[in-house]
């Protein structure tokens, strides 16, 4: 009676009383399966098709085997109890419940009539040496002036389109003629804002005499602060809002920003003599005491902390829209009801 094989790559039957020791050729490895190939660890033979992988000849020699190999043991699940209703439905790892944080109660709207504070400002080391520099260029062009007071003979009259010279004290009564104007470039066109006289050619503009009689000016004006526009811009994080204002070599002793809850007020004296300020009424809540100026070399940053954790829509808070007057509100019913007639 023939029995059948349990050797692996063999699966042939054997009669038991004839099975010599060369009778079987099988594989003594395990089969592998690696990167799409497939073969077995006992020889190197490597095969992408699974029907070859079973047709691969043993490597060994031996005889044939009729017993068959233990089967793998499976883990005993035990359990204390009968099982209850709705086990199976439960998964069978721990469950960690995560619950949400509650809800903050909205913060009501303070006042814009809070006083304002002026908030902290750290000057950083770069800003200190800029305006060092600055210093130093500025005392050493004082002493020039100073040891230069007198008018330089061959300095040129300061008023606009003037092209006389300083030759002595003479030249203080001659009559100056000058534009009082300023010039204007406009689609190629060159002229001064006073007459008007227009041309396209530069020399002929640079030429043109002047319309008012007055005297020289043989030193500019000391002008004083200008206030100009500065580009500002500002963007926000989960618990602050940043403003960056680009100013240059702002002056710590003469800037400021004041801020209650709702409002902000900012004052920047940069570059010696310009100025900037705005005034802005923000879109959320701030906490005055936790925010903070960094003032540096190229920029000006107001970190201002949220009261709230929230994102901002914007930076402002748009004006709010007047409600309409009784006027137009009774030509808006009488335009209704004469087209309901």
């Amino acid at each position: 009676m023939s029995v059948l094989c349990y050797n692996k790559g063999c699966g042939q039957r054997f009669d038991p009383d004839n099975n010599p020791d060369d009778a079987c050729t099988f594989h003594p490895g395990v089969p592998v399966f690696h990167d799409a190939l497939k073969g077995w660890s006992c020889c190197k033979r490597r095969t992408t098709d699974f029907s070859d992988f079973l047709s691969i000849v043993g490597c060994t020699k031996g005889p044939h085997n009729k017993e068959k190999p233990p089967e793998p043991v499976k883990p005993e699940v035990t359990s204390s109890g009968e099982k209850k209703e709705g086990d199976e439905q439960r998964p069978k790892f721990n469950e960690y419940i995560i619950s949400a944080p509650k809800p903050q109660e909205a913060i009501c709207r303070p006042s814009a009539d809070e006083p304002m504070v002026r908030l902290q400002h750290k000057v950083s080391a770069s800003l200190k040496q800029a305006l060092e520099k600055l210093k130093l260029s500025e005392t050493t062009a004082e002493t020039k002036e100073e040891v230069s007071d007198e008018i330089k003979i061959g300095t040129s009259c300061k008023n606009g389109g003037c092209t006389k010279s300083f030759d002595g004290p003479a030249s203080n009564s001659d009559v100056c003629l000058y534009h009082a104007g300023y010039p204007i470039f406009h689609e190629g066109m060159k002229y001064w804002s006073c007459c008007k006289r227009k041309t396209s050619d530069f020399n002929t503009f640079l030429s043109q005499e002047g319309c008012t009689k007055g005297t020289h000016l043989w030193r500019k004006k000391d002008s004083g602060k200008k206030v100009v526009p500065c580009r500002f811009d500002w963007h926000q994080t989960a618990s602050q809002v940043i403003i960056s204002i680009y100013s240059k070599n702002s002056v710590p002793e003469l800037s400021y920003v004041e801020a209650n809850s709702t409002m902000l007020n900012i004052l920047i004296i940069f570059e010696g003599e310009k100025e900037f300020e705005q005034k802005i009424s923000l879109w959320g809540v701030i906490d005055v005491n936790k925010s903070i100026v960094n003032m540096m070399a190229a920029k000006i940053e107001i970190a201002m902390k949220k009261s709230e954790p929230m994102s901002w829509a914007r930076l402002d808070l748009p004006p709010p829209v007047a409600p309409p007057k009784e006027t137009e509100k009774k030509k808006e019913d009488s335009e209704s009801e004469d087209e309901d007639e």
